[in-house]
């Protein structure tokens, strides 16, 4: 070996040496750089015949296991998912009251109402207890009723504000794509440039779950879960939604007044699988239009059946009672759950309580023949009040007839949702089972999110094993490096040495 090839060979050591310490350097100035992965520059024997003519360093690359990173986004979107829910849904748990306060609970204070007035139905303290129980009971399915609306507008808005976050995420891969693409055709890094759109890819996930389709130019594929392929385009975004304000009677579908999510024009709503924004249209569409319908068809029956058996204790504000035999969507009872309320004439004269408020003809199937009690009746007619414990409050409309049953089919706005609920006999039991459902759905969605976080968080914990920095690692490594670039620089040191001495052989 002739001492110019050693004296390269050593040179272009210390110069690859060099590259590798500036990038450990690198790596360690971003350790904690959310969404930065460890680059190397690999090097690369220069062979010149059958000679070794050094090393050449490659462009910084990254180690990156991509199966891994798939199963991040997916994570990602369940935890994402999950967290949306829970979110809206926290503001329904909470208008359902504590212990005691709850629709069911306050149903069968109201019962206990009944039970003492009917102990002295003249007494005007205790018939002002039991219209001020009835209020409560209103009141409670109100509050309820306008925290569901809460959610359901606030699921709508969170769609729009996920599409414009989605857009601006694909807008940022699409440049980052055309970015990559010539870098990559020059053999230069884009070890970067791959750090940023896959950071961008993950804010997606969360959105909607894709997984990435690394193309031969460098460039990537977004595929949904669904099989959607997303377009790219810097310039542009290509989903949309309006904004839209939510009423009970909006839905989404033929006929409805609420907005779907297009991707170039095209609604896919359907088809937006997991992560946040299929959450918020679950919620939107589905969840939250079945409990409306099931507090109103507790609330329609709550009035229905006092009325049934001649007292109007609750009517909307309007002063009618619905009539829950009739269709859900079109029977005009739909929302009465944030219109109910405590009979006026009742709450002027709570001595109805006692006396009724009409006259019930007697039927086959329904409620027994009903005369109210005269102004000059008797103090302690019970009448009225046996006929509220018995029957408004009790399994059967009258002996041998049970009520109609609680609607489970054709609820939501557009009349296509059946409820979960199995139907209860009494006002209080279905009462008790809405509230039971509706406060789970929380839980139900924290505990998801808190097992795919977990799941998330193992393998972001696997993924920076991997692909992560490593600072002791790191430190050995760049330990090694100065090692290397001692020996090479001893080597051009002999090589000099060994120069000076041939020319001074020759003088």
């Amino acid at each position: 070996m002739s001492l110019d090839l050693a004296l390269s060979i050593a040179r272009s050591g210390l110069s690859h040496v060099n590259r590798q310490l500036a990038q450990s350097a690198a790596n360690v100035a971003n350790a904690a750089t959310p969404g930065y992965t460890r680059k190397e520059v690999q090097g690369e024997a220069n062979v010149a015949g059958n000679l070794s003519a050094g090393v050449r360093s490659g462009e910084a690359t990254r180690a990156v296991d991509a199966a891994l990173v798939t199963q991040m986004n997916a994570a990602r979107a369940t935890s994402a998912a999950a967290g949306a829910r829970a979110r809206l849904l926290e503001g329904v748990e909470v208008a359902h009251g504590a212990a005691g306060q709850s629709i069911g609970d306050l149903t069968a204070a109201l019962g206990d109402a009944f039970v003492a007035l009917r102990a002295n139905p003249s007494d005007p303290l205790l018939q002002s207890r039991a219209a001020g129980a009835a209020a409560d009971l209103a009141s409670r399915y109100n509050t309820v009723s306008g925290a569901i609306r809460t959610a359901r507008q606030a699921a709508q808005d969170g769609m729009v504000a996920d599409v414009d976050k989605l857009n601006g995420a694909l807008r940022q891969i699409a440049a980052l794509n055309d970015q990559i693409t010539p870098l990559r055709a020059q053999g230069m890094s884009t070890a970067e440039l791959e750090d940023r759109r896959d950071a961008a890819i993950a804010t997606v996930s969360g959105i909607i779950q894709v997984r990435s389709v690394p193309e031969a130019n460098g460039a990537v594929m977004l595929i949904t879960a669904q099989g959607m392929s997303l377009p790219l385009d810097p310039a542009k975004g290509p989903f949309a939604i309006a904004n839209q304000k939510v009423e009970t009677g909006s839905f989404y579908g033929a006929g409805g007044s609420l907005p779907g999510v297009t991707m170039a024009g095209i609604d896919v709503t359907a088809g937006l699988g997991n992560g946040s924004l299929g959450a918020y249209a679950g919620l939107r569409d589905r969840e939250l239009p079945l409990a409306q319908a099931e507090l109103d068809t507790s609330a329609a029956n709550l009035a229905a059946r006092f009325d049934a058996q001649g007292l109007r204790l609750f009517t909307d504000g309007t002063g009618a009672v619905p009539d829950p035999a009739t269709p859900y969507a079109t029977g005009g009872w739909m929302g009465f759950a944030h219109a109910i309320g405590v009979n006026p004439a009742v709450s002027a004269d709570p001595s109805l309580l006692r006396d009724g408020t009409h006259a019930v003809a007697g039927g086959a199937g329904g409620a027994t023949a009903f005369t109210p009690n005269p102004s000059g009746g008797p103090a302690g007619f019970t009448t009225l009040i046996d006929r509220v414990l018995d029957r408004s409050l009790g399994a059967d409309a009258a002996p041998g007839s049970p009520h109609p049953a609680f609607a489970t089919t054709g609820l939501g706005p557009d009349g296509l949702l059946t409820s979960r609920l199995r139907p209860g006999a009494t006002l209080a039991e279905q009462a008790s089972q809405v509230v039971a459902a509706q406060t789970a759905l929380r839980p139900e969605a924290e505990e998801a999110g808190k097992a795919s976080s977990d799941l998330l968080g193992s393998l972001e914990t696997r993924f920076a094993a991997r692909s992560g920095v490593d600072m002791d690692k790191e430190l050995a490594a760049m330990l090694t490096l100065q090692t290397a670039y001692s020996a090479n620089a001893r080597i051009i040191s002999v090589v000099q040495t060994m120069y000076d001495t041939l020319l001074q052989a020759v003088r």
